[in-house]
């Protein structure tokens, strides 16, 4: 597809660094970014007892940085496009690595969950810079598809590392000792991206100049959204204080979609969701960012108040599903040159949904290597087969200059589904183990079956996604030029 209009082309590679050492960069960015949203999880107790939170304050300790990161997510991508990708990869990486310091200092829990904010907001730009650095950097079909292949792979393996990560430093240092790690990985990356990357330049007669009222209304609505969604987790469903950001945030998205159809240079051009590639990877991201984050938290509950796992314990036993994600990208990468999104997306969605099933079946006397073992491995398998596709549809056929929205709208979507599908599945969870535990059954039954009951809802709406897979291309796209 070819786009309209003159685009300043994106050099090939950094002046003076291999096109290797970009990849580098941009993978350690994004690593570091994803890292953040599971590296607390196991940490949360110890935070509790050093400041004194107790359970409402310590969920904001992970919704801070949610809500921020969802919310600020395509101001973040659009930013990249006009005002240069450097630029706004070094100071989303400044806020980031600035405020994990302050975390990890923070004397008490308002500081704290502050910082994490202050960390959201650093992550949401720095995030889709990555991804729209390296979909500018490889032009070529095989070595785009190759660079997301990696890219994808450590994006989504970082999560589980996270875990792993999070148990080892709370155990063996401190709780916050999970902050702290992301200050010399942000100074080296800042070293890094200094001397690899360049600084692009906006499209042929384009103004750098933001469409304001659109990112406030996008912005507000995303994160007002979000908020009422992560509020079911404290308050009924039909109550006030989750309906009404509900209403709020729609009300501001639909305000939104009206500004841009009349800003001059709005932040989402209309029509942007006309790109086939575009809509249905979104959907397939909504729904499986909605599976993916739901099995990580359930697994991670599952492992220690089921089983009895200390964090370091619960931390090595997401080292399986670790190395099937990266596994599962490699097998992807190779896959979708020659086959196109839908074959991956397909395989990827059964051997994932079939791992959740299996997962579901998970006894509360479980024993490792005869019940989460196998499950895990496949789940890990079929994310990492999934992840690439996803990530290449909502970015090809789109022009360079709006490589940083795209890249923006795709890790919005999966934070939106996560947020949404944790929220929710959270919800059915606990309402089916405490009518276990009305029922008679004890503690421990009654809470494995209530992870069962999200395992088995995760890999419904993984399933969900797979029918969709069926509706893209079956063929390798081609990518959109500039000129």
């Amino acid at each position: 597809m070819t786009t309209t209009g003159k685009a300043a082309p994106a050099p090939a590679r950094a002046a003076g660094a291999p096109s290797g050492a970009i990849l580098a960069v941009v993978c350690l960015a994004q690593f570091m970014v994803i890292l953040d949203v599971a590296i607390v999880n196991l940490a949360l107790d110890r935070m509790g007892e050093s400041l004194a939170m107790g359970p409402a304050e310590l969920q904001w300790v992970v919704n801070a940085y949610t809500i921020v990161f969802a919310g600020f997510l395509l101001l973040g991508g659009r930013t990249a496009d006009l005002f240069g990708r450097k630029r706004m990869f070094l100071t989303g990486l400044t806020v980031f690595t600035v405020a994990s310091l302050v975390g990890g200092f923070a004397p008490n829990a308002g500081t704290l969950i502050a910082a994490r904010a202050v960390q959201g907001l650093g992550g949401a730009i720095l995030a889709p810079t990555t991804l729209t650095v390296l979909v500018t950097t490889f032009t070529d079909p095989k070595q785009r598809g190759r660079a997301i292949g990696l890219w994808s792979a450590v994006a989504a393996s970082a999560g589980a590392i996270g875990s792993l990560a999070g148990g080892v430093l709370t155990d063996l240092l401190s709780w916050r000792w999970v902050l702290f790690c992301n200050v010399p990985l942000g100074v080296l990356l800042f070293a890094g991206a200094a001397w690899a990357l360049t600084e692009s330049a906006p499209a042929a007669g384009a103004r750098r100049r933001l469409d304001v009222t659109g990112a406030v209304t996008v912005t507000a609505g995303l994160a007002t959204l979000v908020y009422g969604i992560v509020g079911v987790r404290e308050h009924p469903f039909l109550s006030a204080p989750v309906l009404v950001p509900i209403a709020v945030g729609v009300l501001l998205l639909a305000v939104f979609l009206v500004v841009e159809t009349r800003a001059a240079e709005p932040i989402m051009p209309p029509g942007f969701f006309r790109h086939r590639n575009v809509a249905l990877a979104n959907i397939i991201a909504l729904v499986g960012g909605t599976a993916m984050v739901s099995m990580f938290f359930f697994l991670s509950l599952f492992l220690q108040q089921v089983l009895g796992y200390r964090p370091i314990e619960a931390g090595l036993a997401f080292l399986p599903l670790s190395i099937g994600i990266v596994a599962g990208s490699g097998v992807s990468t190779k896959l979708l040159p020659g086959t196109g999104p839908r074959l991956p997306l397909v395989a990827g969605g059964v051997v994932a949904a079939a791992g959740l099933l299996w997962l579901s079946r998970t006894p509360a006397d479980a024993t490792f290597l005869v019940d989460l073992l196998a499950p895990t491995v496949l789940i890990g398998l079929g994310i990492g087969i999934v992840m690439v596709p996803i990530t290449a549809a909502a970015t090809s056929g789109i022009p360079p200059a709006q490589a940083g929205l795209a890249s923006g709208v795709i890790s919005s979507t999966r934070q939106l589904g996560g947020a949404i599908g944790l929220a929710t599945l959270v919800t059915a969870a606990v309402a089916h183990a405490s009518h276990l535990a009305e029922a008679g059954r004890s503690p421990a039954v009654a809470l494995a079956a209530g992870y069962d009951r999200g395992f088995l809802l995760a890999a419904v709406l993984i399933g969900v996604g797979t029918v969709v897979s069926l509706l893209t291309p079956g063929r390798p796209a081609t990518p959109a030029t500039a000129g």
